[in-house]
């Protein structure tokens, strides 16, 4: 990886995209540290230094870089766009326009780009004004003296505009992204992910050695290192591991000239869901104890979830995240990979799996390796997203524990996606073909 880079910075043309995706992201960060107009930033780093645990908006705060509990221009991140984009993936399957706009290729997908931005706009209002009203009233930092001066000015002009900066960062965020598809190396919005997931590592890590009660912090510290050397290596395994389908065309006589006859494979990865069952179940999970905290009631039902779905601690919340990952996993791969679909193309072009019958029969079988395959990808994704709980129990740090869940699959993903996307651009600028 790091020869790749040492490469890359070598070709004029891939220094400059490198150059520039790096100063986007810097900018990006610096965004993350600008405070909203109106707010009360003394009173901000006050609640967020004698709060310790917020993880009720723990998965929105990932995702900005820590950007949402100081409430800064960028406080919403890159989320909206997240929340867009799975719900318009979701519509694609049940609304036949989107569908068949999938399948006109390039125009019809600049057209679902551009109702991912609308939607994504509109999800940023919705999302800021839950913000601007939850710091107004006290609540984004429960427990804190100084939750009720975050907002001193509660005015509809002030909230207003509060609203209006936040959904302002978010429409911006989403243009460093964009420009960074266009002009940068990788996917611009996967990186601004992986920026704000990164940026939070150092912190994460200084704060295990300096609650630390073994040698000063420093064996907390380096087996917290070692158990992340060994999660990413892990992940790169699982990540990379699919199952490599066979598929041979036969022959077709146009003319004189004979045509196909070739053969290739169908990659089924083993994690074929990637990050979104895990973003599914924690969001599902934050619901009921957003609801106790809205509506305030002391009621048995409210008891019973403060006592078994706030804290990451608890084996029913343990277990209920693990099972929900596993269903969403399964739902996922069921709506995003057709097999019937994936046979019938098959079928047309003279496509088939050797020892299975065209049709109906291959489908079978895909369905049933994909089924078989997704098994061990949900397991896996269960016990990697429990890791930051189970640090809770052993280290007390589920909130500065880095490697795991969400965190680690996105960085090392995003890395290696990037990683191949610069090994390819040098492949092409280093081919000189059979003639030299």
């Amino acid at each position: 990886m790091l020869s790749a880079f040492a490469r890359a910075f070598q070709t004029p043309d891939l220094r400059k995209k490198l150059l520039f995706t790096l100063g986007i992201m810097v900018l990006f960060r610096l965004g993350s540290h600008v405070p909203v107009p109106g707010v009360d930033f003394q009173a901000v780093h006050a609640c967020i230094k004698e709060t310790k645990n917020n993880g009720l908006f723990g998965l929105v705060n990932l995702f900005s870089g820590g950007a949402l509990l100081q409430l800064t221009i960028f406080a919403l991140g890159i989320m909206p766009y997240i929340t867009a984009s799975i719900i318009l993936q979701l519509l694609t399957v049940v609304i036949p326009r989107l569908e068949a706009l999938k399948k006109e290729g390039q125009a019809g997908t600049a057209k679902i780009t551009q109702y991912t931005r609308y939607l994504t706009i509109a999800l940023a209002v919705l999302q800021g004004t839950g913000i601007v009203a939850t710091a107004s009233s006290g609540a984004l930092f429960s427990g804190c003296v100084y939750a009720n001066q975050i907002v001193p000015d509660t005015g509809v002009f002030r909230i207003a505009v509060m609203v209006l900066t936040m959904t302002a960062g978010t429409t911006v965020i989403m243009w460093l992204g964009e420009l960074i598809t266009d002009r940068g190396i990788g996917n611009g919005m996967s990186l601004l992910i992986f920026t704000s997931i990164a940026a939070q590592f150092p912190t994460s890590m200084w704060a295990i050695k300096q609650s630390g009660t073994i040698g000063g912090g420093w064996v907390e510290f380096l087996s917290v290192i070692a158990i992340g050397v060994i999660v990413v290596m892990l992940v790169i395994f699982v990540e990379q591991a699919q199952r490599r389908i066979p598929v041979q065309y036969a022959k077709r006589m146009i003319g004189r000239r004979a045509f196909g006859g070739t053969s290739t494979y169908i990659p089924l990865k083993v994690n074929q869901a990637g990050v979104i069952p895990v973003i599914f179940a924690s969001s599902l999970l934050y619901i009921p104890a957003l609801v106790v905290q809205l509506t305030n009631s002391q009621a048995g039902w409210a008891v019973w979830i403060n006592q078994h779905f706030v804290r990451g601690d608890h084996p029913i919340y343990m277990a209920t995240y693990f099972l929900l990952i596993v269903f969403f996993a399964f739902f996922y791969v069921a709506i995003s990979f057709n097999p019937e679909e994936v046979a019938d193309n098959m079928k047309k072009y003279g496509g088939f799996i050797p020892g299975i019958r065209a049709g109906r029969p291959t489908a079978e079988y895909l369905n049933y390796v994909l089924t078989r395959i997704t098994w061990p990808g949900s397991l896996y994704l269960g016990l990697i997203a429990l890791i930051p709980m189970i640090a809770l129990v052993a280290f007390g740090q589920q909130t500065n524990f880095p490697f795991g869940g969400t965190s680690v699959l996105i960085v090392v993903g995003v890395g290696l996606e990037t990683v191949k996307q610069i090994e390819s651009q040098l492949q092409q600028r280093n081919y000189e073909g059979f003639l030299r």
